[in-house]
């Protein structure tokens, strides 16, 4: 993996340990840029399949942030097909995790284009991946294949005597 940085603060050898630990896209440049915002920091990355790069931005100033991200849907009951997001608050406190999160998620692009002929429209599975794994400290395409399919999380154990409280949505 050939890595470029065009952030004066995260030298090509900086952002390769940052990513060490995670699978490598062949034949892929990452371009590591910064990214200016107006009003508050956000991700931004994208995956350009026929240039064969992975770009990545850094929030510039970098504070800690905040994110909303959605990794998959659930059905409403009923006769017309409607969906509820199911999504998670995640901060993003350095840009180390910054940086894997948003290389995971175009890293995942990359695999499901390059094994399986698609990958530009599966944000869900990518931001899933992304989310289980950014801080781990070792991924594999073992663990893109799981991201693949949406596990239900176990429920936590309620006490036999515990009151249930009901919901009125």
């Amino acid at each position: 993996m050939h890595l470029t940085s065009r952030v004066p603060e995260l030298s090509p050898a900086k952002v390769s340990r940052m990513l060490t630990g995670l699978p490598e896209a062949d034949g892929v440049e990452v371009v590591v840029k910064p990214l200016r915002y107006r009003y508050r920091p956000h991700l931004a990355a994208e995956t350009d399949f026929d240039a064969r790069t992975i770009t990545l931005q850094i929030p510039e100033p970098f504070f800690p942030f905040g994110e909303i991200v959605a990794h998959g849907a659930k059905r409403r009951p009923g006769r017309s097909i409607r969906f509820i997001w199911l999504t998670e608050g995640v901060t993003f406190r350095t840009p180390r995790e910054v940086l894997r999160f948003l290389y995971l998620h175009e890293w995942m692009h990359w695999y499901l284009h390059s094994l399986h002929g698609r990958g530009t429209s599966a944000e869900t599975t990518c931001d899933r991946f992304a989310l289980r794994n950014y801080r781990k400290r070792e991924v594999t395409p073992a663990d893109a294949r799981s991201a693949l399919r949406r596990t239900r999380t176990p429920q936590p154990s309620v006490e036999p005597n515990a009151r249930r409280r009901r919901s009125t949505n």
